[in-house]
């Protein structure tokens, strides 16, 4: 599938129509497996019809109109249940209104096609969903494979190309991860840069939105939209541009992570960039401080749920994920006072040690594994969360936005990913240096 700005030129051309590239859609969404949690055609028809009189007209409503997107299903989609991948909110009202962020794209004329899968409450990097089936990763052409979490329905209708573009959210890694292990660029935005009003939230201080894109001038276009912009981006020369390669982490990667981030790097060299191999004081002691004193969203998401937890529809949720809320009930409250004042510490430290650069991790240290041994296990599970999650972690705590670009290939041809991330706040820079990293590389 084109990415969307193709999709959109094409639109622009008369080669394609949004009436065209949704019926696509819907007949693919279709015929997909548990990637979608309910869709919603009759919207997206008469959005579609309507931008498609647009462009007829030449009067679209933004370079976006008519393009098809879905939405992690935490996004209130008015007259759609908000399920949050339980089973216990089935039966919930459906929203009344749009989350902020759903209208300001409607308004510009994206089509929106449905409600995408994800891992339960959004607490899990793997993906898996007892109550509504988990997605495959389309990789996985020896075995089924995870597609990563909790943004996996968002990952996989992007990556089987039912849709160009997909909304998520990212609270330790849940944008970041599934796109790498489905060969995608996924963007979490600084958590205060897009309204989370009418979002299904998980851990308030952390949780992020972005989109699960094939390429960042898409991701750069949305972020546009989304803030009343109409840009044309174009990369920019790496020359000169600094980057930091966090090389202490290479050690406890597989090799195929790697071999593919070095080999990236070593394109980036060669278009001029600055690359400074060493050790990032500021991320290694965040993933001390995780490893030490536990994650702050786990404090955050239990304050959440405890009410849920402590009613009868808690017997209803996956047991992995209820019991890892409950691993916080009786943590002590200094626990979580130290991680917020470690946090606060860690954010400026980050900041001088970068300096500037750009921080370059990969995304996950692992290709994407199994699905049944995870599905069979609970102890595999718990353990093969928590090394997924890891690399995502720091810049979650740090509220570093990140984009994951492919960074190639394992021998199963299987997606790595080389994850960018700058200080909070320093969205539009990223972006850009993400464009121009983008095409350089050869993967």
């Amino acid at each position: 599938m084109p990415d969307a700005t193709s999709m959109a030129e094409d639109f622009a051309s008369g080669r394609s129509d949004p009436v065209q590239a949704l019926e696509h859609a819907l007949d693919q969404a279709q015929r997909s497996s548990s990637v979608f949690i309910s869709l919603t055609a009759e919207r997206a028809r008469r959005e579609a019809e309507a931008a498609a009189a647009r462009w007829r007209a030449g009067q679209p409503l933004s370079g976006f109109d008519g393009v098809p997107l879905v939405w992690k299903d935490l996004f209130d989609v008015a007259g759609s249940v908000t399920t949050a991948g339980t089973a216990y909110r089935r039966n919930a009202p459906a929203a009344v209104l749009d989350a902020p962020i759903v209208g300001l794209l409607c308004r510009a004329g994206m089509v929106s096609v449905g409600k995408t899968n994800l891992s339960e409450l959004a607490y899990s990097g793997l993906g898996l969903n007892p109550h509504y089936g988990t997605p495959h990763n389309p990789y996985g052409s020896d075995q089924p494979r995870i597609p990563g979490g909790s943004s996996s329905g968002s990952a996989v209708a992007v990556a089987a190309g039912i849709v160009p573009i997909a909304m998520g959210t990212d609270t330790a890694g849940s944008i970041r991860i599934p796109s790498a292990l489905n060969g995608l660029v996924g963007y979490r935005s600084s958590s205060r840069r897009y309204s989370r009003d009418g979002v299904f939230p998980l851990a308030r201080s952390l949780d992020s939105l972005g989109p699960l894109t094939r390429s960042v001038r898409d991701a750069l276009t949305l972020d546009d939209l989304l803030h009343g912009r109409a840009q044309r981006h174009t990369p920019r020369s790496l020359k000169g541009q600094r980057f930091v390669l966090e090389h202490s982490v290479l050690s406890n990667v597989e090799p195929a992570v790697g071999n593919n981030l070095l080999r990236a790097v070593e394109q980036l060299k060669v278009a001029g960039a600055l690359i400074e191999n060493r050790e990032s004081p500021a991320f290694k002691a965040t993933l001390e401080l995780i490893q030490q004193q536990g994650w702050l969203g786990a404090f955050e998401a239990f304050a959440l749920h405890e009410a849920l937890l402590d009613s009868c529809h808690a017997a209803q949720l996956d047991p992995r994920v209820r019991r890892r809320l409950e691993t916080a009930r009786g943590l002590p409250a200094s626990q979580l006072i130290g991680l917020i004042e470690a946090r606060q510490r860690l954010q400026q430290h980050v900041v001088d040690d970068l300096d500037g650069a750009i921080l370059i991790t990969p995304t996950v240290a692992h290709v994407a594994p199994p699905l049944a041994p995870l599905e069979a296990d609970d102890q595999l599970f718990a353990t093969t969360n928590l090394a997924t999650l890891r690399l995502t972690m720091p810049g979650s705590l740090l509220d570093m936005p990140g984009v994951t670009l492919p960074s190639g290939r394992d021998a199963l041809g299987l997606p790595t990913g080389m994850l960018l991330s700058a200080p909070t706040g320093e969205d539009a820079r990223l972006l850009r240096a993400a464009l121009s990293v983008e095409s350089v590389l050869n993967v």
